[in-house]
């Protein structure tokens, strides 16, 4: 399932980013993005998507991307980084986790593919400071 996860992703790439958005070469967030990548996968959406704003409800503190990621995919416990496994970020210390991607490539030199404000989907090291953001990883259900 990694490698297809990777190859229907990077058809993604160049989508420009709309918020709530998810239709491949027109608009997606990192949500969206996702979604797409499940349909494809999956010929369905796993739930509907409620609306959402784009603080995803950091004010109330609800992980409401985390129980969603833990419903419908399958945590990664191993320290590994293997492409294929779906990254849950927290862009800041202590708030809620609110960013997705999809490890494109894992080992020694790890990018990520997401849809980002103001770039649209691209392809970006995960350097660092993205690792550190880290939140969660899990991997696509298999059949």
């Amino acid at each position: 399932m990694s490698v297809a996860a990777v190859r229907v992703a990077r058809a993604w790439l160049g989508t420009p980013y709309l918020h709530q958005a998810s239709v491949k070469g027109v608009g997606c967030d990192c949500l969206g993005l996702l979604r797409g990548i499940w349909r494809e996968l999956y010929l369905s959406e796993p739930e509907t998507v409620p609306a959402y704003t784009p603080d995803w409800s950091e004010p109330q503190g609800a992980e409401v991307l985390f129980a969603a990621a833990s419903r419908h995919l399958v945590s990664v416990t191993s320290p590994s980084l293997l492409a294929g496994q779906v990254l849950l970020f927290r862009m800041r210390s202590g708030s809620v986790a609110k960013h997705l991607g999809i490890l494109s490539r894992g080992a020694s030199d790890p990018h990520f593919i997401h849809a980002y404000t103001g770039h649209g989907v691209v392809e970006s090291p995960l350097s660092g400071p993205w690792q550190r953001r880290i939140a969660a990883r899990f991997s696509f259900p298999q059949g």
